[in-house]
């Protein structure tokens, strides 16, 4: 998985505990990254994106509009800015204290795997995340983060919610694209 995927999960479960997309016009989604991301430096965006600073410029003006890559790698960027450090700190600690946790799966079709065993079954696996996973995921910045919290939970599911089999989160690994949020 390439870094921009992982950012992309990141991106994706944040955008589901906000529910805040990418504004629409890609004017404004520049604007944003470039400011929230990059701290307003033009040659810093566009040595990112391959591009040249006037480039990034013209996707300012709007007199050019980012393309295929670029285009979805702004979106994801600018879905990934809206949310503060400090809005994401408030909202964990709101559901820290709610205790209220949520419900999640992963699927085992395609990408789950278990160390040891190469045994593939059609089913997803119900998840609970605690108050506490949910808050920590709120406030996960990388995607091995996230990971780690979700495997957690696959591991409490499979150990029958009491620790039996020993399982570890490391032992499991899935495709972020077939993990949900309920």
């Amino acid at each position: 998985m390439t870094s921009e995927d992982a950012q992309g999960f990141v991106a994706r479960v944040r955008e589901s505990f906000f529910r805040r997309q990418a504004p629409v016009r890609t004017t404004t989604q520049t604007a944003h990254v470039l400011e929230r991301k990059y701290g307003g430096n033009r040659q810093a965006i566009a040595a990112v994106y391959g591009v040249t600073p006037t480039t990034v410029g013209r996707w300012l003006k709007g007199t050019r509009t980012p393309r295929g890559e670029h285009a979805e790698q702004l979106r994801r960027e600018a879905a990934e800015v809206q949310t503060t450090q400090r809005g994401r700190e408030r909202r964990a600690r709101q559901v820290k204290t709610s205790e209220i946790g949520t419900n999640a799966e992963v699927s085992r079709t395609t990408s789950f795997d278990i160390r040891g065993s190469n045994a593939v079954r059609s089913s997803y696996v119900p998840l609970r995340l605690t108050a506490d996973e949910v808050a920590k995921l709120i406030r996960s910045e990388s995607e091995n983060e996230a990971r780690e919290i979700i495997g957690t939970a696959i591991a409490h599911y499979f150990n029958g919610g009491g620790g039996y089999a020993g399982f570890a989160w490391n032992d499991f690994d899935f495709d972020p694209a077939d993990f949900r949020l309920k």
